[in-house]
């Protein structure tokens, strides 16, 4: 897969680089809990009981659709997979 900054994918969609931070963020902590769901055989509906999120809202999100996902819902599925997410502020350049 090929890596895309956050610049460069807001130019690309005209939208601004929050948004454009917020959508790969959001892709890279559920691509983290898709792994570990592979690797421990979860099942939707572990998760979703685990989350306290819908099964479906769970089928959703895992499948990639991104609109109308908050971080909030995304973060219930890293812990509910037990991971732990980390964020890093720096300077802007």
């Amino acid at each position: 897969m090929k890596k895309t900054s956050v610049a460069s994918l807001a130019k690309q969609l005209n939208i601004s680089k929050a948004r454009s931070l917020e959508a790969v963020t959001k892709a890279l902590l559920i691509s983290a809990v898709r792994k570990e769901v592979e690797r421990r055989n979860l099942t939707h509906a572990q998760l979703a009981k685990a989350s306290g999120l819908p099964r479906s809202a769970v089928t959703g999100i895992l499948s990639g659709s991104l609109q109308k996902v908050t971080i909030d819902r995304v973060l219930r599925l890293v812990e509910a997979a037990g991971l732990e997410a980390e964020v890093k502020v720096r300077r802007a350049a």
